[in-house]
């Protein structure tokens, strides 16, 4: 029976360059979301894909002497392979270059520009090409960009403004009261503490002698569309597209890094205020992968490749890395020995080596169903609060601190010795919900699990008996890497 709906977002990535794992992660992160919202019965809409146009992307398609279409082609399908290699379970992968999309970007533009909410003008800023956005003096560090580390562009030329300014008062108040929820809270406060310094109006446009690589203005075939305005509608369309718009918006939440936190958090608002759209629920900002203590990053050339790590680890073992390392909304330094000391120490040791005994137990002794003492250790409560709070990487703490009391339990009764055929079943019981619960996050791993058991993977099933079916030995979950 369903529940409620819930539909989340991913940033739509910048189709500039092949992956990377900082992507890896967020996409991680909103398919534990979406899977655990499915597990407890919810309707779910799971959204990610690709934004395609913009001058960085034709830049780079003129230096390789190719067409932007054919570029980005190739970088979408990196982004497909990956995404099917980490056993994400998206619903759709949007790409802006998808001729529906581009309709409906014009359609909005038309209706802003109707409004008169959008107006001709010239602008002057600095401009980080990096970024793919407008810097102020204050955002600059000895002069250039923090996270690309070069000097922005100062630009003044034609351009279609948009009337950002007009919604400042009602986007601080929707922040504030909480109507527009902006998690972690830091981020909350930063991003107030920017709208109300003062929201100055913005570029809608670039001259399409500059940038041609992008949607043309429906009312100024001189000017393209700036590539915010066209990624940010992806969130709409994604689901129009597949006739899931009424059932779905408003987003339950939109997961991000923080270097695209503030246009998020007031362009596209701004946008869906302007248009009379409910605003997504909640804006769910994360941390960066650091590596050395500098930001991973395409454009730095420290990106880490997940199709080159998931030639070495499994997709489970990189997931639960990912998830397990670094608490949600902070940054974190990436290092493959940690990922390799987790892999080892977590998942073989304690989790492998659990189901591998208890189920080689369990097929030569037999078991015998019992009231289940072990699984009232179990903190069912605090992980579902996790879970539903954002709170990712705590969940699976009390996940394994369940492990640890199984693995005590085993060590304490020694039904080795004893053929005890009750405590193999309070340890069998007790796998099922382990299983169920490790879902979201290494789902092929409880798959394996779920069929040695022989039981369905349901939240439900967690404190229902198991039921008594012949249990064979597992397979090795994972193998020790050296």
């Amino acid at each position: 029976m369903v529940k409620n709906k819930f539909y989340i977002t991913t940033p739509i990535y910048y189709a500039n360059a092949e992956p990377h794992l900082g992507s890896a992660y967020t996409t991680i992160a909103a398919d534990v979301l979406a899977r655990w919202n499915k597990l407890q019965g919810n309707k779910t809409f799971f959204l990610t894909g690709t934004d395609e146009h913009g001058q960085k992307i034709q830049e780079i398609a003129e230096k390789k002497g190719i067409k932007p279409q054919k570029f980005v082609d190739n970088i979408a399908d990196k982004y497909k392979e990956l995404f099917k290699l980490l056993n994400i379970s998206n619903d759709f992968f949007l790409r802006t270059t998808n001729p529906k999309h581009e309709k409906e970007v014009k359609r909005i533009l038309q209706e802003l520009y109707d409004k008169k909410l959008i107006y001709k003008g010239s602008y002057e800023a600095y401009y980080c090409v990096g970024c793919e956005q407008y810097l102020t003096k204050s955002d600059l560090v000895d002069g250039k960009c923090p996270l690309h580390n070069r000097k922005p562009e100062l630009r003044k030329e034609e351009a279609y403004l948009f009337r950002l300014s007009k919604f400042q008062k009602k986007l601080s108040t929707l922040i504030k009261t909480g109507k527009y929820k902006i998690l972690p809270k830091k981020r909350r406060k930063e991003i107030l503490t920017f709208i109300d310094s003062g929201l100055q109006d913005i570029s809608f446009s670039r001259l399409k002698q500059k940038v041609s690589w992008g949607i043309e203005l429906p009312f100024d075939k001189k000017h393209t569309c700036f590539v915010w305005v066209d990624a940010f509608w992806n969130y709409i369309t994604g689901l129009q597209i597949k006739n899931q718009f009424k059932e779905f918006w408003p987003a339950n939440v939109q997961l991000m890094a923080k270097d695209i936190f503030r246009v998020h958090a007031t362009i596209w608002p701004a946008i869906l205020l302007a248009l009379n759209y409910k605003l997504p629920k909640t804006l769910f900002i994360h941390g960066y992968f650091t590596i050395d203590g500098k930001k991973m990053s395409k454009s730095l050339g420290n990106a880490i490749d997940p199709l080159e790590l998931l030639e070495k680890y499994s997709a489970d073992s990189l997931r639960y890395f990912l998830i397990r390392n670094i608490p949600f909304g902070d940054d974190g330094d990436f290092s493959e020995k940690n990922l390799i000391e987790r892999h080892n120490n977590e998942l073989a040791n304690k989790l492998g080596n659990l189901v591998s005994r208890t189920t080689a137990l369990a097929e030569k002794h037999g078991i015998q169903k019992t009231p289940n003492k072990l699984l009232k250790k179990l903190e069912l409560k605090q992980i579902k609060n996790h879970l539903n709070n954002y709170e990712l990487d705590k969940s699976l703490h009390q996940i394994f601190a369940f492990i640890d009391k199984c693995n005590e339990y085993i060590q304490k009764n020694k039904p080795w010795k004893t053929k005890d055929k009750k405590v193999l079943y309070e340890l069998a019981d007790s796998i099922k919900a382990i299983a169920i619960l490790l879902y979201p996050f290494i789902p092929t791993t409880s798959e394996k699990i779920a069929k040695i058991l022989n039981i369905t993977i349901n939240y439900n099933n967690i404190k229902k008996p198991l039921i008594i079916k012949n249990i064979k030995k597992s397979e090795i979950l994972f193998k020790k890497i050296k």
